[in-house]
């Protein structure tokens, strides 16, 4: 008669499937590093799986574990961008929110890699449809995750009224920057202007 010791050693040990495997962060963000450097390099249309790999130093194995295909894995790290890792502003006035939410776009739409990488998406989207819709919805709750919670904020303050246009005052607070920094690029913003940019959208969502 055996015992239960002696069962539980004849019974092999069952693996864990492959798919149950805890994805290492640091891989994933050697892989997220990799699309950077392969779409300023090679742009998207050029860019593969295999050299993402290549660059991360990883199989295709790991990046088609995390992405189904590239399309999902740049518009991962287009949602990085938007969101841009910025916790929402608390200056306690809606100017100062802004400021602050400008300063920190400005420099990250300024980056070099950034610089390359949003127009070339944008050409890869006016010829995809697929892309330009993922992209523009990406973008759009990046952005409206931070300066909605800008306008929450400012509304309990009582600095701006309770039943704002949403879609316009996105407009207004997303707008101006992105269209020069990334539509006409102007090489360098005037002195001042990121200031009078946020008293400017803070005059214009107050007469909403």
């Amino acid at each position: 008669m055996t015992t239960n010791a002696e069962e539980s050693q004849a019974r092999p040990r069952r693996r864990a499937p492959a798919g149950a495997a805890v994805l290492r962060e640091d891989v994933t963000e050697a892989i997220r590093a990799a699309v950077f450097e392969e779409l300023a390099s090679v742009g998207y249309a050029r860019m593969s799986i295999e050299g993402i790999a290549r660059r991360a130093g990883v199989g295709k194995t790991a990046v088609y574990r995390r992405w189904r295909s590239k399309l999902h894995l740049v518009l991962d790290v287009v949602s990085a961008l938007a969101v841009l890792g910025l916790p929402t502003p608390d200056t306690g006035s809606l100017e100062g929110d802004l400021r602050l939410l400008y300063e920190v776009t400005s420099r990250a739409l300024r980056h070099p890699v950034a610089s390359q990488i949003i127009p070339d998406l944008q050409a890869e989207a006016a010829r995809n449809p697929d892309i330009a819709e993922a992209m523009q919805k990406t973008l759009r709750q990046g952005q409206e995750g931070v300066a909605s919670k800008i306008i929450e904020a400012a509304q309990r303050r009582g600095e701006l009224a309770g039943d704002l246009d949403d879609d316009l005052a996105m407009d207004l607070i997303s707008g101006p920057l992105y269209w020069r920094s990334v539509v006409i690029r102007t090489p360098k913003l005037p002195k001042g202007y990121l200031a009078a940019l946020a008293r400017g959208t803070t005059e214009a969502l107050k007469a909403l």
